[in-house]
């Protein structure tokens, strides 16, 4: 049920919007720009997106509904499951004996139809809508369970206090798990979990305070206050948790690391959880992994062009290292899983050694790091050596001696996929020599060295805006304009002799359902390979500038100009990319 460009041109031209002539140019402008030619029609202003998804449903006698200002009844709304009406933008809003009509962009998605239709017991009437109208109703999955937690907390809290004051205090690991298993605590630890997973939380932060509990959620990589829970709830919430991860409830004293698993019909997550003593009691960490994310490809990550093409060569070499940097939390593992995913062949035998272990992948044999048996990151790596490997993944090189047996490996016959802790690329080679590493083996080894952070994405609704002189004397502090004009003429972004000034830029746009106006992640990168010029530097003990300006000069896009081409792009803001390369 696809609607053909000629079909688009021949009701568009009919209503007089626009000429033949004018439509063969867009088609061109949008074959020019990799782009679809409904996109460049609403961009040019020729049609507005309400009106062309309008022409479109009455093209494919499909009706079209506009949901933009109707405020849908739960029990209907969460007939489909939020990370389902996420993923496949696709709305139940009204419901009439065994019929639902359901809002969508996509009517010939019949695998999602068919999968609600058998969930649901109901027959399913697809309708033509708006992205502004999905948006609309996925706020109100968050306005529904925050009303739902709410009552939990409020009704839950007394029944906590009612059972409190008739035990009085609990003293040992027994009134503690019986706590732990009281069902008022049950469900507001259940229900704050689910409320987490549904925002996209990477991490619940839950933190004692003198007169009430502060759960925090981190999502996309910035910490928001969530809710509170009464000060009365802590110990039954904290001994919950403790509960499910198997740790032990009477310690109170030293830190303690678990973890669990969350299983629905919506959703399968691992949760990791760290336990630390603080001065109002015991705050708890709990990061959240997806079991059921696929592994995201190197071009979904954000790596494109020049540096996508000098990974892939880096992957097809049988041997040698490649080293991925950047802070805690820029998504190095995500890069290395993902890498894995390209290498993971019958072939091919991958092991790795992790701490921890956050995405189990098919026909890979990953360890996990536990110290409190003696297995680290060396003696873990020192055994996979046995084990016939052609590939070997080491989670971080921490010391001197991972260091030496990586690189070792790596000259015996291995291809060797690790992560460093460097704010560039090229400082990942002093680092690398202050772990005693002779550079004479590093030039032997080293192929190639990635450094990375993560921004987030503009929303669909952003506000466009151009840059003025006292912006580009601001942004030239940080990176050669000479060289992100480079940049954006090598994408097409901009044509030759373009000034920075005629480009247009975006700035995040607050909405209901995405406050700050992001939502998702996407990385910016930096891509240094070693060639023969780049080896002769690090032999003769060059800084990493000398390396920098040496590997710029052969083309490597620095962080900052990858991240400027993507906020051109409209993926992201120029704000947020100096706020993650400022940090």
């Amino acid at each position: 049920m696809k609607v053909e460009p000629q079909q688009l041109k021949a009701f568009i031209v009919s209503s007089g919007l626009i000429n033949e002539q004018q439509f063969d140019n867009c088609l061109k402008e949008a074959a020019e720009k990799n782009r679809g030619i409904e996109e460049v029609l609403v961009e040019d202003k020729i049609i507005t997106q309400e009106d062309l998804i309008r022409l479109k449903a009455y093209i494919l006698g499909i009706p079209f509904v506009n949901l933009e200002k109707d405020k849908i009844p739960v029990e209907i709304l969460r007939i489909i499951p939020e990370p389902i009406a996420r993923t496949h933008n696709i709305i139940a809003f009204r419901k009439q004996g065994k019929h639902l009509e359901v809002a969508m962009l996509n009517p010939d998605d019949l695998k999602t139809i068919e999968f609600i239709k058998k969930k649901a017991g109901l027959r399913i009437i697809p309708r033509l809508t708006t992205p502004q109208s999905i948006k609309n109703a996925l706020s109100q999955y968050q306005e529904s369970l925050q009303a739902e937690f709410g009552e939990i907390i409020n009704q839950e809290a007394g029944e906590i206090k009612n059972i409190q004051d008739k035990e009085g205090p609990e003293e040992g690991g027994t009134d503690l798990e019986k706590k732990a298993q009281e069902m008022p605590i049950i469900k507001i630890v259940d229900t704050l979990l689910k409320h987490a997973i549904l925002q996209g939380s990477s991490d619940i932060h839950i933190e004692p305070m003198e007169n009430e509990v502060l759960v925090r959620y981190r999502i996309d990589g910035i910490l928001h206050d969530a809710m509170t829970l009464p000060v009365i709830a802590k110990s039954g919430v904290v001994a919950r948790i403790k509960v499910l991860s198997n740790l032990k409830l009477d310690e109170h004293r030293l830190p303690q690391d678990g973890r669990f698993k969350i299983e629905t019909d919506d959703y399968k997550y691992s949760v990791r959880v760290s336990v630390l003593p603080v001065f109002n009691g015991e705050k708890i960490v709990m990061r959240l992994l997806p079991e059921t994310t696929k592994g995201l490809s190197l071009e979904q990550l954000g790596i494109t062009g020049k540096a996508l093409e000098e990974i892939e060569i880096s992957l097809r070499k049988p041997v040698g290292m490649i080293l991925v940097t950047g802070p805690t939390g820029s998504g190095k593992t995500t890069t290395l899983y993902s890498m894995m995913e390209v290498l993971n062949k019958p072939m091919v035998n991958i092991s790795t050694v992790e701490d921890p272990i956050e995405y189990r992948m098919p026909r890979i044999n990953q360890t996990q790091v536990n110290p409190a048996i003696g297995l680290s990151f060396a003696s873990g790596l020192r055994s996979l050596l046995r084990q016939d490997p052609n590939v070997i993944m080491v989670g971080e090189i921490r010391d001197n001696e991972t260091a030496s047996l990586a690189i070792n490996a790596a000259l015996t016959g291995h291809l060797v996929l690790s992560t460093l802790h460097t704010n560039s690329a090229a400082g990942a080679i002093p680092r690398l020599i202050d772990m005693k590493v002779e550079p004479f083996l590093l030039a032997s080894t080293l192929n190639i060295v990635i450094a990375q952070r993560l921004v987030r994405r503009l929303t669909e609704d952003k506000e466009e805006y151009y840059l003025q002189e006292s912006d580009l004397k601001n942004l030239a502090k940080y990176c050669s304009l000479e060289t992100v004009i480079r940049v954006l003429e090598e994408e097409k972004i901009i044509k030759p002799k373009q000034e920075l000034k005629e480009v247009p830029f975006y700035k995040p746009k607050s909405s209901k359902e995405c406050p700050e106006g992001y939502k998702g992640r996407v990385g910016i990168y930096e891509v240094l390979q070693i060639t023969e010029d780049v080896k002769a530097l690090l032999q003769k003990g060059a800084s990493a500038d000398e390396i920098q300006n040496q590997a710029v000069s052969q083309g490597m896009r620095l962080m900052f100009a990858d991240g400027f081409a993507k906020a051109a792009r409209g993926q992201t803001s120029i704000e947020e990319i100096l706020r993650v390369i400022t940090e």
